[in-house]
């Protein structure tokens, strides 16, 4: 019984040729085409992992602008309202005194994040403000640690721990 249509050629059969001389029949990959195909495999693990960024970095990276944003916001309220804010940390998170009715948050993001020392910052009413720093660490990690600062003029930014303030 005929197992294919007739004019159909059925796939070549595998061969051993001797050395030298060319087997078309024979497939397969080469050396060199499996050795291509690694590199690439590893070039593409090696730039994920240099893509993943460490959990604890972002993490105070992100609490420290947040904290920026939030100070800035105080300071334009305390602008406004004429009243005088201060900003100083407490045991679970932090406190802006000053701002009535303020629904400003009071926590860290990240139960981690710490401050080097007990921080007061005066935040207002007048435009100019003192010059004036947040040092920002990881509880877990203490040699991570980032700087909050302003001249008094500027809006407070993120510097890096022994970076020139902007």
């Amino acid at each position: 019984m005929r197992t294919s249509a007739p004019g159909i050629r059925l796939a070549p059969q595998w061969t051993l040729a001797p050395w030298g001389t060319k087997n078309f029949s024979a497939r397969g990959f080469t050396l060199l085409e499996l050795l291509v195909v690694v590199a690439i495999m590893a070039l593409a693990t090696a730039g994920v992992g240099f893509a993943l960024r460490d959990s604890a970095a972002s993490n105070l990276e992100r609490d420290a602008q947040r904290l920026a944003a939030l100070l800035e916001s105080a300071r334009a309220q305390s602008r406004m309202s004429g009243n005088p804010v201060r900003w100083r940390t407490t045991p679970t998170g932090f406190v802006f005194e000053g701002l009535p009715g303020s629904s400003l948050p009071d926590r860290w993001l990240d139960m981690d994040i710490r401050t080097a020392t007990a921080a007061n910052v005066t935040l207002g009413p007048e435009p100019i403000i003192g010059a004036q720093s947040i040092r920002l660490v990881s509880a877990s990690q203490p040699e991570r640690s980032l700087t909050l600062s302003t001249d008094g003029v500027r809006p407070f930014a993120v510097v890096a721990t022994g970076a020139a303030s902007p």
